[in-house]
């Protein structure tokens, strides 16, 4: 994944975290400023905050954590790790329509925004599922 930043689980000290996470949540209320080194002060907005505490609490619950551009391009193999499944079946995927791609040479090339866009839709999907099994074996008196 090009242009992208990766923070590994560890990498930041957990004591470290938890300092963070409080300068940015004060009062119960999300807010941050930063401080250059000439004492100059700029409001941080709301929501880069947000994704900056979103970042902390994956990092606290140990998962490693990246941030890339949404127009950032996958390879098929890139998408398929992040789709978990193999690459011939998102291959698949993408000659039958369900992912958009653009050729570079004879490679194929995804954006980011797509597959996760994809990922979300099968997610929601797979609930959707979930839950009308769920009825149905209740229904049935097989679930309570």
């Amino acid at each position: 994944m090009s242009s992208a930043v990766e923070i590994t689980p560890g990498s930041v000290e957990a004591r470290e975290l938890a300092v963070i996470e409080r300068a940015l949540a004060r009062d119960g209320e999300v807010a941050a400023r930063l401080v250059d080194a000439h004492g100059d002060t700029v409001d941080v907005p709301s929501e880069l905050v947000g994704v900056l505490m979103a970042i902390v609490q994956h990092l606290k619950a140990g998962h490693g954590v990246t941030v890339a551009s949404l127009q950032a391009e996958l390879t098929t193999v890139e998408a398929a790790e992040l789709l978990n499944v193999s690459r011939p079946h998102l291959i698949k995927l993408v000659d039958g329509g369900a992912l958009p791609f653009r050729m570079v040479g004879t490679h194929r090339r995804l954006r980011l925004v797509d597959v996760l866009a994809y990922r979300d839709r099968q997610d929601a999907a797979a609930r959707e599922a979930l839950d009308e099994l769920t009825r149905q074996a209740e229904d049935l008196g097989l679930y309570d």
